[in-house]
């Protein structure tokens, strides 16, 4: 009777702790997944045709440093209940609030105008017209977070990550093709570090701007916005880190699928096959796969690139919304209706509108405003990662749940080499002959 008691006891215990999970869940998933947006998807499936599987190695360092950066934006949300921009002002004062609002808002409409590219792109493979598209998008967008109930916006774009999966099977597919070495150079290509043809500028091009798409400033401010507008407490944290890591091990891996289909698919083709993004690269998988297979996985493709700037569209306005509201004093959250909070709605609105129209504009360099954009998000990231450490290790806010000695060695660790890397990365692409020839994303 003892033992039955106490599994009983233990099995209670468990499906409270999985209840507890499974309403905390939503926040990392969300930010992690949406970070593969449209730029993102285009940045792995061109290093997989580049450099095969080579490369995957990267992914497992990203995996721990995504953790860490964002799991201290879920304690900073749960101890302070107040969003990134709010707790920068509090602080460091106006001077260093206003910088990064200003900074975060600039960046962010620049990235919004990349994710209707995106989205634009990978509806015209379905026959839709780019105007067409935007309007259908926008309206859906906006609808989206008009519910005036956190909880029916979460649950709604958990239903949207889903379709990151879709890589899954188009990689599976293209792993049978006979020119492919086989799971075990994939396996091989993430536990090994290779620099194939060493280090040159191309490839540390390569190497940064895939460490650019997974960490960025906006997934901070949004991330703690939304852990304060779902109203985690203290005793949500343990589960918010879980919630945080099973996000990041997602994008992770939908990301190694990518790089795996293109690179099984076209890097090891006779002869190697070149492609520039996401788009060419849905179009040029029907001819390489069986027939059915071909016209499957383009279609899975132009899904998931819709789906990616879908997703980062969503929240990167949304932490927009969420972190001027904080600094003005709006009414800032997804539990107001319009009505009650109309400022966040009407920002939220035209961000997306602004952004959108800009793609629809004949000749806009469209091309050049991704690579600005890239610029730009880098030189925000290290101040961002600063702020926040600082902030986490300030017992006035944080009380005891201060970082730890070894989440500072962590986090500082980060903060010294994306810092290094970020700055690689702005003058690779600002003045690419000074490392080689590189190509952008």
């Amino acid at each position: 009777m003892y033992f039955l008691s106490k599994a009983f006891h233990l099995a209670r215990r468990l499906r409270r702790h999985l209840f507890t999970f499974l309403a905390v869940l939503g926040p990392g998933i969300i930010v992690m997944v949406a970070d593969n947006d449209a730029g993102g998807i285009s940045t792995y499936a061109v290093t997989g045709s580049k450099y095969g599987f080579n490369l995957l190695w990267i992914l497992v360092i990203l995996l721990p440093m995504a953790y860490y950066v964002q799991e201290m934006t879920v304690r900073l949300g749960a101890v302070t209940k107040r969003g990134h921009a709010e707790a920068i002002f509090e602080g460091f004062g106006p001077f260093w609030g206003w910088f990064s609002l200003a900074d975060l808002a600039v960046v962010n409409w620049l990235t919004l105008v990349t994710e209707y590219i995106g989205m634009i792109a990978a509806m015209s493979l379905f026959g839709i017209p780019p105007a067409v598209t935007f309007v259908a998008v926008t309206a859906i967008l906006f609808a989206i977070v008009l519910s005036g109930k956190y909880w029916t916006f979460e649950k709604l774009t958990l239903l949207f990550c889903a379709f990151n999966l879709v890589y899954i099977p188009a990689a599976l597919w293209a792993m049978k093709l006979p020119e492919v070495p086989g799971w075990g150079a994939v396996f091989k290509g993430l536990v090994v570090p290779n620099f194939p043809g060493g280090l040159t500028g191309e490839l540390i091009f390569f190497l940064l701007a895939n460490i650019g798409t997974t960490i960025t400033p906006w997934q901070i401010f949004f991330q703690q916005s939304s852990v304060v507008d779902k109203g985690l407490d203290i005793h949500d944290i343990k589960f918010g880190k879980m919630d945080t890591f099973a996000g990041a091990f997602l994008t992770c891996v939908v990301a190694a699928f990518i790089i795996i289909t293109t690179a099984a698919a076209f890097h090891y083709h006779h002869p190697p096959i070149t492609i520039e993004d996401a788009k060419q690269t849905a179009e040029a998988l029907v001819p390489l796969l069986p027939a059915g297979q071909g016209e499957l996985a383009r279609r899975l493709f132009a899904i998931g690139l819709f789906d990616a700037g879908f997703l980062g569209a969503l929240c990167i306005s949304l932490s927009t919304s969420w972190a001027v509201g904080e600094v003005f004093g709006w009414a800032h959250s997804l539990n107001k209706s319009v009505k009650d909070a109309p400022w966040f709605y009407v920002l939220y609105l035209g961000m997306l509108i602004t952004s959108g129209l800009v793609v629809l504009i004949p000749g806009a360099p469209l091309i050049a405003i991704t690579m600005f954009v890239q610029v730009v998000a880098v030189t925000l990231l290290p101040s961002a990662l600063v702020f926040l450490i600082l902030i986490l290790n300030e017992p006035a806010f944080m009380g005891e749940h201060v970082n730890t000695r070894w989440q500072n060695i962590a986090n500082w660790s980060i903060v010294i080499f994306v810092t290094l890397a970020s700055t690689l990365f702005a003058v690779s692409t600002l003045f690419p002959g000074l490392f080689g020839a590189a190509n952008s994303k």
